[in-house]
């Protein structure tokens, strides 16, 4: 359009009539029209004689330049120029080539066929206006079109909740004064056009077609009455498309010519039936299960069923181009619909759970629609082997969303499959969730990012045009329910649910267009949802007219099967054996399902590690320590510059680092940073990726891990020495992550979901920003075994301790995960070898907060060692990272050394327990304030202070043995947290029952699927209690008290709540 506007002010100018008579008087060649660069001419009459016979184009650029200014050019020149009007001056030489660059034919502008102007008259101002007009028209529709086309199958609502037609798509828009106000763009692109439309014979002239459209097909011109016509049907009947605003001319003309190339959607009589048959199954099973289950909640499809078809096209158009697994995550609504006839999940294992059966597994279970599952099938209409995932996930509406990325991204890493052509996501999505979740935005803006793209998502959004009860005007503030969409780049296609060949069409671009070009496309279903937000809940109380329209609208297979008995491809009964066909497969299957005794989770698993649990003893965890060549060669190339470090110019800050690194490797000494190094690297030795990611991880918060090393000098050069270690070493990914926590963290959950033989690490910048992703937390880290049985590996790093930084910079909630955990207080497990790892395999998660760098490598590689997989939380330090007596010696961590649960006291008061007056527990940064506090009052032997690194599961084997070495010593829980918060409320407790013995509980089950992978190994007896048992002691408590906020913003209030934290613990 620039270039016709440039030609368009050239014509319309106050030189234009002149131009046009003088153009069209060149009859010895094509006539063209230079579009060139203006410039400006102060040549003396003396030095150029007028006429003299010079180079052609010199004279046409000097007519140029005083079309655009009179004064540019010489009087002499001038006067000529105002002197040829009718063509009577100077004329070009004849050409027989054709235009050359920036040339327009002047032809092109005119009408193709008889009743233009002819070449010997003067251009009026009319032809040139109305073509431009014809193109404006065409882009209106491109841009607007969707505003008024018929989405919505019930015909009440616009889907952009606007019924106001633009006027820049109605055909008399184009008739008004030349001088008329501009209101819209359109109108300022066209502003000089008028009389378009004066007539009715308007509408039957020929115009010729920009290269932005494809209506024509193989015709260059059109009648303005088909090209209107065409443009309708391509934009405005049952598909309203969304693209003109994505910033790449070749993947809007690739849209375009899929939309409008004439033709283009006329399926054949065999993709009708198959359509068909595929919505006779989605309406069948719904209408099957509510025959059989009349009063039980399901999240049917009723009102959209035709998403089964479009599930199924994307799929089998996905794997013609090469797909081989699809990761899907969706809501509850249609899941049993989406795993019956999108997965083909046995349908007795479906129907099994609407029987009230007990489970034969470990766990708690989900309700049947959060249930999901992993199949592996034949697709049968491309002949290609096909898996399929969906997602298990809460009732938390689109919390998913970053599981599934992060699983997609998970399977093309360790696929090699760097484009994404092999795995693919489709997420599935509410309108009203779709609209208001900020994690769909959060999961968007990770689309292009390079650690986290998984090469183009298909959304296919359900739009009810409901959200529960709630109606669209009050629940977006959008037109659209998909315009988040637009931020990336994501063409979207809204289109009407009741036209099931529209549907596939749809389906079809969308799964050529992330095929193409790789990015995200969203597919909006406008449909409706025939019963309420349940099968038991009642609409009319909210939408009394919407639902008296839904009882009268057919539904969309009755529409389409008469559809198709109307032109013959189908006969009744065809339709009918189709129907019947598929109820006998529900009633096999039902009858099926009624022999079975319990259900079975492992049936539900979405991410199944085949081969992992086999062989292994259940309870025997590999050693984490290392050959003491393995910590000093890690250390050194860690502690390296590049190995062109003459042309690699670092940071003389990062510089001094790398000295003192390698001089503590040289001492055999870790610092936090060094120890985290080597878990890593003697994990990547031997062969078990890591990946470490979340914002700003490649430094560190704190500049402490310097994982990257940037040339100073070069952009984007970069060097990561983790990379680097060995030859044959397992990769290292370390990202920096979108500012997000949500997203994020939900994204490394589902990346971890993929390979038990991988750390995946997701570290927060401050611990205190966790709670920003609380769902993922909540829902799917602490609970997910349970509910879904499927384990996870994910190590969170929170940042931990109160140092005067403020109440949002102080404190990753321990408390909150220690609540969470699901050990009871009043349980002591049966003391035997094995107990610190049953404890593991028991749990739902480990809660840790270290204090040495070697316990930090330990636990870390402990993750590995285990043989099943447990969520890690480890309060990180902060001022730790750089103290000079949080440090390891390799002894620590060289063979035959292991993770410390609690760190006991080794100086003087351990030489003389009796003696010992004071016994303080405690965890984290705070143990170097209470020993420093003891040390300089010189009450080392009076006080003995255990450091317990792992809080969760409770250590309470070591705990009974550390009380019980200080026979005379009062004991004492010591935190800096509040005592609302922190530890304390999950330990108090927990002391009690490691000093008096368990009280009378419940004991957890044992047993089921997860322990019959390994094979079950007998738990030991407990040893019977004394008849005498002495008095019980008693715990005390040492921190700051109860408050709401997790720390003072004031710097003065601070140091006096840690002095009188030390005065409390050193006091005798």
């Amino acid at each position: 359009m620039h270039r016709a506007r440039t030609i368009f002010k050239t014509l319309t100018g106050p030189q234009g009539q002149k131009l046009g008579a003088w153009l069209l008087a060149r009859k010895n060649g094509p006539s063209v029209l230079c579009v060139a660069p203006l410039r400006e001419y102060t040549t003396p009459a003396a030095s150029e004689p007028f006429l003299n016979g010079s180079s052609t184009s010199y004279v046409e650029d000097m007519y140029n330049a005083w079309l655009a200014d009179p004064s540019s050019v010489h009087a002499s020149w001038d006067s000529y120029f105002r002197n040829s009007q009718g063509g009577g001056g100077y004329q070009a030489p004849p050409s027989l080539g054709l235009p050359g660059r920036n040339e327009v034919a002047i032809s092109s502008l005119l009408p193709s066929l008889s009743g233009g102007v002819s070449l010997g008259a003067p251009v009026s101002d009319k032809v040139i206006d109305d073509h431009l007009a014809v193109q404006a028209i065409i882009r209106s529709y491109q841009i607007r079109g969707h505003h008024i086309a018929k989405l919505d199958p019930l015909e009440i609502n616009s889907a952009d909740l606007d019924d106001k037609t633009p006027p820049e798509l109605l055909y008399s828009h184009y008739n008004f004064v030349r001088d008329g106000p501009s209101r819209t763009y359109s109108q300022e692109l066209v502003k000089q056009v008028r009389h378009l439309a004066q007539q009715e014979t308007d509408m039957d002239r020929t115009f010729k077609l920009p290269s932005t459209t494809f209506i024509g097909g193989k015709d260059k011109a059109l009648p303005l009455r088909e090209i209107l016509r065409r443009l309708e049907l391509t934009y405005c009947r049952h598909i309203g498309v969304e693209f003109m605003f994505i910033n790449s001319l070749e993947q809007c003309n690739w849209i375009r010519q899929r939309l409008e190339t004439p033709g283009i959607m006329n399926p054949t009589n065999e993709q009708k039936r198959l359509i068909l048959a595929r919505l006779t199954r989605a309406a069948g099973f719904e209408s099957f299960l509510a025959r059989k289950w009349s009063s039980e909640k399901r999240f049917g499809l009723e009102g959209c069923e035709i998403l089964i078809p479009a599930m199924k096209q994307v799929i089998d158009r996905s794997t013609e181009f090469g797909v081989e697994s699809i990761v899907m995550g969706m809501p509850h609504r249609g899941r049993l619909n989406v795993l019956a006839n999108v997965c083909r999940k046995p349908l007795s294992q479906i129907f099994t759970q609407f029987a009230g059966l007990e489970a034969a597994d470990d766990g708690s279970g989900d309700v049947k629609y959060h249930l999901g599952t992993y199949i592996e099938r034949l697709n049968r209409v491309t002949n290609k082997n096909i898996r399929l995932a969906v997602v298990a996930n809460p009732s938390h509406l689109e919390a998913a969303d970053p599981i599934v990325q992060g699983k997609t991204r998970a399977e093309q890493f360790y696929r090699g499959d760097g484009e994404g052509k092999k795995v693919m996501s489709i997420l599935l999505h509410g309108d009203a969730a779709f609209a208001g979740q900020g994690i769909v935005y959060e999961t968007m803006h990770l689309s292009d990012l390079p650690d986290y793209t998984t090469h183009g998502t298909v959304h296919i959004v359900v739009n009810n045009q409901i959200g529960f009860t709630t109606d669209p005007r009050h629940s977006r503030s959008s037109p659209y329910c998909t315009d988040v969409a637009r931020v990336v780049n994501a063409p979207i296609f809204h289109v009407n649910s009741d036209d099931p060949e529209s549907v596939m069409h749809v389906c079809n671009i969308a799964a050529e267009w992330r095929a193409t070009f790789h990015k995200d496309v969203v597919i909006d279903l406008v449909c409706y949802r025939r019963n309420g937000h349940n099968e038991i809940d009642e609409p009319m109380f909210t939408q009394p007219l919407m639902y008296r329209k839904i009882k009268k609208t057919k539904p969309a297979l009755e529409k389409y099967s008469e559809q198709l008995i109307a032109e013959g491809a189908v006969t009744p009964e065809e339709v009918k054996d189709v129907k019947d066909k598929y109820e006998k497969i529900c009633e096999e299957a039902l009858e099926k399902a009624r022999e079975e005794t319990h259900i079975k989770y492992k049936d539900w698993l979405d991410s199944p590690w085949s081969g992992f649990f086999e062989g292994k003893d259940p309870l025997k965890a590999s050693p984490t320590g290392v050959i003491e060549d393995t910590l000093v060669h890690i250390g050194k190339r860690f502690s390296s510059p590049p190995p062109n470090a003459a042309e690699f110019v670092i940071h003389k800050g990062v510089e001094r680092i790398l000295k003192a690194r390698m001089e503590m490797v040289e001492n055999r000494m870790t610092d936090w940073a060094l120890g985290e190094a080597m878990a890593f690297g003697s994990l990547l030795k031997e062969g078990i990726h890591v990946r470490l990611s979340g914002q700003d991880v490649e430094r560190g918060t704190f500049s402490h891990r310097h994982h990257v090393l940037h040339h100073q000098n070069v952009d984007k050069a970069t060097y990561r020495p983790l990379c680097n270690l060995y030859p044959d070493q397992a990769p290292y990914t370390v990202c920096n992550s979108s500012l997000s926590e949500f997203g994020v963290l939900g994204f490394e959950l589902g990346f971890s979901m993929t390979n038990p033989n991988a750390l995946v690490i997701w570290e927060a910048q401050f611990g205190d920003f966790n709670n920003t992703a609380q769902c993922i937390i909540d829902q799917f880290i602490s609970s997910g075994q349970a509910k879904w049985v499927r384990q996870s590996g994910l190590v969170m790093l929170l940042p931990h301790a109160l140092e005067g930084m403020g109440p949002e910079h102080s404190s990753a909630r321990l408390e909150r995960f220690l609540q969470m955990s699901s050990d009871d207080p009043d349980y002591f497990p049966p003391e035997s070898d094995e107990f610190a790892v049953r404890q593991l395999h028991d749990i739902n998660w480990i809660v840790a907060n270290c204090t040495t760098p070697a316990n930090l490598f330990h636990i870390l590689r402990r993750q590995i060692a285990l043989p099943f997989r447990k969520p890690l939380i480890i309060m990180t330090p902060k001022s730790l990272l750089r103290h000079p007596e949080a440090r390891s010696s390799f002894d620590d961590m060289k063979e035959g050394t292991e993770f410390k649960r609690v760190i006991v006291d080794a100086g003087e008061s351990a030489a003389n327990p009796d003696g010992v007056k004071k016994l303080l527990f405690c965890s984290g940064k705070v143990y170097y304030d209470l020993k420093k506090a003891r040390d300089e009052r010189g009450l080392s032997k009076d006080i003995s202070i255990a450091r317990v690194e792992q809080i969760s599961p409770f250590p309470y084997d070591l705990v009974k043995a550390e009380c019980a070495k200080y026979p005379n010593a009062k004991i004492f829980w010591a935190q800096e947290e509040h005592k609302n918060q922190g530890a304390w409320t999950y330990v108090q407790p927990r002391f009690y029952t490691a000093l008096t013995g368990s009280r009378d509980v419940n004991q957890p089950q044992k047993g089921g699927w997860f322990s019959s992978l390994f094979g079950s190994k007998p738990e030991p007896k407990p040893e019977p209690k004394s008849e005498t048992e002495p008095e019980p002691r008693e715990i005390g408590y040492i921190g700051r008290p109860t408050a709401a906020s997790p720390a003072t913003g004031s710097k003065a209030q601070h140091l006096k709540e840690v002095a009188s934290l030390l005065d409390d613990a050193t006091h005798l």
